[in-house]
This record gives structure tokens, C-alpha cells and sequence, in this order.
């Protein structure tokens, strides 16, 4: 392993999870992402004995359940550090961990290159640029996010609670995506329309901007073909609930200074939002769908209850 790279898991395994000796640590991978599953396993081996690597086939996509014994190794570890190729973030098995008591990071498509870039950060200065932006939305009644691209999307948290993604997982029952860097809500409902500009899968990095038409808290139409077959293949197995408008996240991490093509670091970006479509069960809402599709918009302004949030940014290539 590269020097960097094992810098990396130190900063994920010591900073960010402060494993303990005498605490368990499952480290969850897959063919595809083995060589970062096997560095996180070697840091903390270092750290405590009991510590295990498991390594399944990828999931077919983003959301799709781990094999059982997967999922029951992980509600039984202190801690979870999941870098695997398809999200394991909105899952029942992440969320079972957690209600367990496991202190639990996912790195959905991680690559070396940007666990090296995401996790040479300070943590301590993400945490409280989440806690800033959380001061200006928490308790607004309405969240409206424009952009020069052409987005005007409403969103109505209601009774729902606005969370930080701050890369700090020390307390049992804890959550994070790393890299991290992200205050966000799953709203109870939505309208108008968001236009995505900066990254989403399976595109990446975009060349062409992506349009979707949202009403009542279910995007109705999308402009590109790629990402609708995704959400009709949702529809399939659990029907309109595919459809559903998951998340508002507003991006908090001043050390991601370009968008690089990876929905794991471009949607912490300070400066940028993303809205997901999908599964919401594992962030506060009530909707189970077998995707959570994530696309990151650029240059946003937003406002809750009519009043500017004032959001981190950076100058961004």
C-alpha cells in the first residue's frame, strides 16, 4: 500500500472513528474495493484484536442489501467501516448495526485516489461548518435552493430532522459517510424543479446538464435516460416509492476544492448541494426503495424561510 493511502485509514480509523483496543471493528468490502478494505483491516488490527475483514460480490446497486451473515457481523461490531463499491448507507443492515449500537462509517465507490483526497482533512473544522449551516436551516418551515442552471426546488422538512454528516463517528449508534462533510434532511415533501450540474451516477462528472420535474415530493420527470431506467427499475420492486424526492444535503467539506466524478466527495463539496431520489428510511424518512440516486448542483443559493443561508465555499475549479 501507498504511504498515503495508509495515512488515510489512520485518519479514518484513529480521527474518525476512534477504535479502541478493547472495542470489535468489522471492516466490510468487496472484490472491487479489496485493496482499501484490506488497509482499514490492517490499521485496525493494530489498534484491537478483534477485528475482521469480509469481502462479498459488489451489490447490484446503490442500497442493495449485504449477504446475511454480512449484516449480522455488523450489528454485532462496535464499529463498521463499510468501502464498498455500492452504497451500503441507506440499507437495513447499516441501520440495524447502528440501532445496535455500532458506531458506523460507509465509503460508497471509494478509489485510493479519493479516500487519499477526502480524508486529508480536518474533521474537527468540517464538524463545525455542519453545525453552522445546521444553526440557519434547523426549524425552517421551507427550504428553497435556486441556481443559475435553472433550479427552483421547495422542500418541506415538516416534522422531519435536519442531520450532520461530520465525519466524527465516537458515540454508539452514530453514522457517516467518508469522506464526510454534509448537513441534510429528508424532507416531507417537495416541488419545483433541480437541475444537476456537477456529478451523477452512472455519468460521473457531467458534460451535459441533467433536468428533473418534482411535485409533491415525487420527481415526476427526468430528463436523462440512463438515470430514469434506474428509477423505473425501482419502480418495479416497490413502485412509486422509487420516485421518491429522499434528500436536500448541503455540502460542507472546505478541503474538496474540484469536483472530481465521485458522488461520495463531489457531494460534500462546500458550496454545493445535492438532492436524491429514492430510499429515505435510513435518514429520517418513511419511504423504502431499493436506490438512493444522489446528483450534486452547483453554485446554489439558499434560503430558509426566505432568509439567505450563508454556506462554506471555496474557490472551485
Amino acid at each position: 500500500m501507498s504511504d498515503a493511502l495508509r495515512e488515510a485509514a489512520e485518519t479514518a480509523v484513529h480521527q474518525c472513528m476512534a477504535l479502541g483496543a478493547e472495542e470489535s471493528c468489522a471492516v466490510v468490502t468487496d472484490d472491487e474495493r479489496l485493496p482499501i478494505g484490506d488497509t482499514l483491516y490492517e490499521v485496525a488490527s493494530g489498534v484491537t484484536d478483534d477485528a475482521v475483514l469480509l469481502c462479498y460480490p459488489p451489490g447490484e446497486q446503490h442500497g442493495t442489501e449485504p449477504p446475511a451473515p454480512v449484516a449480522a457481523a455488523m450489528a454485532d461490531a462496535d464499529v463498521v467501516l463499510a468501502p464498498t463499491t455500492k452504497s451500503l448507507s441507506h440499507t437495513r443492515a447499516r441501520k440495524r448495526a447502528c440501532d445496535a449500537g455500532a458506531r458506523a462509517a460507509t465509503l460508497p465507490g471509494i478509489t485510493e485516489e479519493v479516500m487519499i483526497a477526502g480524508l486529508d482533512a480536518d474533521y474537527e473544522a468540517i464538524a463545525r461548518g455542519c453545525r453552522e449551516v445546521l444553526a440557519q436551516v434547523e426549524g425552517a418551515d421551507e427550504v428553497r435552493v435556486t441556481t443559475p442552471a435553472g433550479t427552483d426546488l421547495t422542500v418541506e422538512p415538516g416534522d422531519r430532522e435536519w442531520l450532520t454528516d461530520t465525519g466524527m463517528v465516537h458515540d454508539p449508534g452514530d453514522f457517516s459517510n467518508l469522506p464526510a462533510g454534509e448537513t441534510f434532511v429528508s424532507p416531507e415533501t417537495a416541488n419545483g424543479t433541480y437541475v444537476v450540474d456537477g456529478t451523477m451516477m452512472p455519468h460521473g462528472l457531467l458534460d451535459e446538464p441533467l433536468r428533473f420535474e418534482v411535485e409533491d415530493g415525487y420527481v415526476t420527470h427526468i430528463s436523462d435516460d440512463a438515470v430514469r431506467e434506474q428509477v423505473d427499475a425501482g419502480r418495479a420492486d416497490v413502485g412509486d416509492a422509487a420516485a421518491n424526492l429522499a434528500e436536500l444535503g448541503i455540502g460542507t467539506n472546505v478541503g474538496v476544492t474540484e469536483l472530481v466524478g465521485s458522488v461520495l466527495l463531489d457531494e460534500k463539496a462546500a458550496g454545493t448541494v445535492h438532492v436524491a431520489i429514492g430510499d429515505d428510511a435510513s435518514i429520517g424518512g418513511d419511504t423504502e426503495a431499493p436506490l438512493h440516486l444522489d446528483g450534486i448542483i452547483r453554485e446554489p443559493t439558499v434560503y430558509a424561510d426566505g432568509s439567505e443561508v450563508e454556506l462554506p465555499t471555496v474557490e472551485r475549479t
